[in-house]
C-alpha cells in the first residue's frame, strides 16, 4: 500500500506503480467518489467524437469477426496496391456474374 501526501489546491500524486497497472497518462480524468471504504478514484478515459464510430458494438463486432480471420489464416496477402485493385476487380466480376 503506498502512502501519498495532499497538497497545496488539493493536488495529490499517484505513484509510479499505481499510474503504469491503471494505464494512466498526464492529463487522463479521474471520477472521484466517496465510498463507506474511503475515496474511489476511477480512470474516465475520453473518446475523441472523431473516433467514436470505433468503438460501436457493431464495429466493434467487425473487428472481432476480423481478428478470427487473422487468427484462422483466412487472409490474403499482396505485394502491390495494383495486385489488391486487380483482385478487388477479379471478386467483383464474379460476384456480378452470380
Amino acid at each position: 500500500m503506498a502512502r501519498i501526501t495532499l497538497r497545496a489546491k488539493g493536488q495529490i500524486t499517484l505513484p509510479d506503480e499505481i499510474r503504469r497497472s491503471a494505464h494512466l497518462e498526464e492529463g487522463d480524468l479521474l471520477e472521484a467518489e466517496l465510498t463507506s471504504d474511503g475515496i474511489l478514484l476511477r480512470p474516465q478515459k475520453l473518446i475523441d467524437a472523431t473516433q467514436a464510430w470505433f468503438w460501436t458494438p457493431n464495429w466493434q463486432e467487425g473487428e472481432r469477426d476480423a481478428d478470427a480471420d487473422r487468427a484462422a489464416g483466412r487472409v490474403e496477402v499482396f505485394a502491390t496496391d495494383e495486385e489488391f485493385l486487380a483482385a478487388l476487380q477479379a471478386k467483383l466480376k464474379r460476384r456480378n456474374r452470380r
